[in-house]
């Protein structure tokens, strides 16, 4: 292991690994709030999502990417291009992967692509809380035969177990370097993309398996109501490919549409501090996932990565 020394510490640290291996409840978890959506569905963050950890002798800046699967359609592609891209530009790399689930094919994709690198790279076991400690024995014997890890950290991102020392760890490994973002800075994207994420995240949440990778959610105006100013008016289109995924969105007598509504309000009066609020409409663009114009309109611009 690397030793700390009094001076600034800063870097970037990619987290990486198979779609659903607990990637954004770890960095929610590290920011202390809300920024890359969580489901129990694969491929959920479509997009490099950065959160900023700033402490008193270094800033932290993670890179949750997609989950690295095999792409069926051009959105797809894009995931897998932003994946893979975001390894050429870290100091660390952080390879998560779920101690339920064992090595797996989508594993030993990962680690070829991460073949010669000479980044450290960090095998990252998490959902320790789901096995026996036994188990984690054979789990970490079974990778380290497979790639010279850094270091090896066994976690519970969604119960907090071992993360602190994690952070420590990243934070011997990273080199001196500046302050890039304001202390009270958790992330680098915009709201509207957070608020479009929140929305997209209770879509997946309350809808059904057909349903999840055909959507995209547009935020088409946020502004200060002009006879309230403690209120803020969000008007949002959620994109699917079919009518059929249009009635399932909107749900019988609107029900469904209502309490995505509902639900996605809290989180965003949460983020802006305050009250919201929301419009939603669902809108049918066919087969968006497969035109580029469309991924470009929705926010997944190739050329920004």
């Amino acid at each position: 292991m690397q030793e700390n020394n009094n001076s600034y510490k800063s870097g970037f640290i990619s987290i990486i690994g198979r779609p659903n291996v607990g990637k954004s409840t770890f960095l929610n978890r590290v920011i202390g709030q809300k920024i890359a959506i969580m489901s129990d569905k694969p491929q959920t963050t479509r997009n490099k999502i950065q959160g900023v950890l700033t402490r008193d002798q270094s800033q932290m800046i993670f890179i949750d990417t997609p989950g690295i699967h095999k792409p069926k359609h051009k959105l797809g592609e894009f995931m897998i291009k932003v994946s893979k891209n975001t390894l050429r530009e870290v100091d660390l790399i952080m390879f998560m992967v779920n101690a339920e689930q064992g090595l797996g094919k989508g594993d030993e994709f990962i680690l070829e692509l991460l073949e010669g690198t000479k980044t450290p790279v960090f095998l990252v076991v998490n959902k320790i809380d789901q096995i026996h400690p036994d188990e984690l024995v054979n789990i970490i014997e079974t990778y380290k035969g497979k790639f010279p890890f850094a270091e090896i950290i066994p976690i519970s991102a969604l119960q907090g177990n071992n993360v602190d020392n994690l952070l420590v760890t990243i934070e011997n490994y990273l080199p001196d370097g500046p302050q890039y973002y304001p202390a009270d800075q958790v992330t680098d994207h915009p709201e509207r993309f957070i608020i479009s994420e929140l929305i997209r995240e209770k879509v997946l949440h309350l809808t059904r398996e057909e349903i999840p990778h055909s959507i995209a959610v547009v935020i088409d105006k946020i502004k200060r109501d002009e006879e309230n100013e403690h209120m803020i008016r969000v008007q949002a289109t959620i994109m699917v490919e079919r009518d059929s995924q249009k009635g399932i969105v909107i749900g019988k007598r609107g029900a469904l549409l209502k309490e995505v509504g509902t639900l996605a309000r809290k989180d965003i009066e949460m983020l802006l501090g305050s009250k919201v609020y929301l419009e939603l409409w669902v809108k049918v663009q066919k087969d968006w996932r497969n035109k580029s114009t469309h991924l470009r309109d929705f926010g997944y611009r190739e050329d920004e990565y």
